[in-house]
């Protein structure tokens, strides 16, 4: 009779836990959440994009971390419409430059609600697609670095999905929260004369030494952090591979 019992209970949890795998197949990486139940996560959702010529990526100065570069690309807002849901998942918007992040996929969740968020995420609803978002980052990045000259191109090309990255679960340190990233790697579509001319044109600044805003790196810069005298941004090792090597720099307030 006790091993009839303890038969069927071995048998319920299997059968749960095969359940939860598969529910959460796409995002096994985020179980460990279910041994934290009452630790918190900083989350966020970005798109990069990468233009490069075979060991030759392009990177754009940032904007909130000086001498510092990156790929260019940014976070995904999500729309009115998804308020509610998010809601009900407890998110949290991160509080600083509330104007500039106003609707940001970037906050804070209780760590049992981040699977729900990866799954809600995974619909693609209610939020921008990687291609608005791109566009939208990329025209502003143009101006901000100082080429509005290529904007008319950039509002005219397709981008073509590369890679998709669950960066994390990472403790940051000083924080008594983990950081989960979500990032998209993109591509440009070299279908029409305005891409191959806005790659061209990208490339040709990142290999000109007077540029001062637009550089270009290879993948042993991007695993050393550092181009000459110019940080790279961990994030930059998206482009190559699926795997950083250093922990984030700390934005400027």
């Amino acid at each position: 009779m006790v091993e009839k019992i303890v038969g069927g209970i071995v048998v319920a949890l299997l059968t749960g836990v095969g359940r939860l795998l598969w529910a959460n197949r796409k995002h096994l990486s985020l179980l460990w959440v279910l041994f934290t139940p009452f630790g918190r996560a900083r989350v966020s959702v970005a798109v990069l994009l990468r233009v490069y010529d075979e060991d030759h990526f392009v990177l754009f100065a940032s904007a909130n971390r000086p001498g510092a570069f990156g790929p260019p690309g940014g976070v995904v807002k999500y729309q009115e419409s998804a308020k509610r849901t998010l809601e009900r998942l407890g998110f949290e918007p991160e509080g600083r430059n509330r104007e500039v992040m106003k609707h940001d996929l970037r906050g804070f969740l209780g760590a049992l609600r981040v699977l729900g968020f990866a799954r809600w995420l995974s619909k693609e609803t209610d939020r921008e697609t990687a291609t608005d978002c791109l566009r939208r980052e990329l025209v502003e990045e143009l101006g901000e670095v100082g080429h509005e000259e290529l904007i008319p191109l950039a509002r005219e090309v397709g981008f073509r999905s590369a890679r998709r990255v669950i960066d994390g679960p990472l403790k940051v340190p000083g924080e008594n929260y983990r950081q989960i990233r979500f990032f998209d790697v993109y591509d440009l579509v070299p279908d029409k004369p305005e891409a191959v001319r806005l790659r061209d044109a990208l490339l040709e600044l990142a290999a000109d030494a007077d540029e001062q805003l637009v550089i270009g790196v290879n993948r042993v810069e991007i695993a050393r952090g550092r181009a000459q005298t110019h940080v790279v941004l961990p994030q930059s090792a998206f482009l190559a591979g699926d795997k950083r090597f250093r922990e984030d720099l700390t934005p400027a307030s």
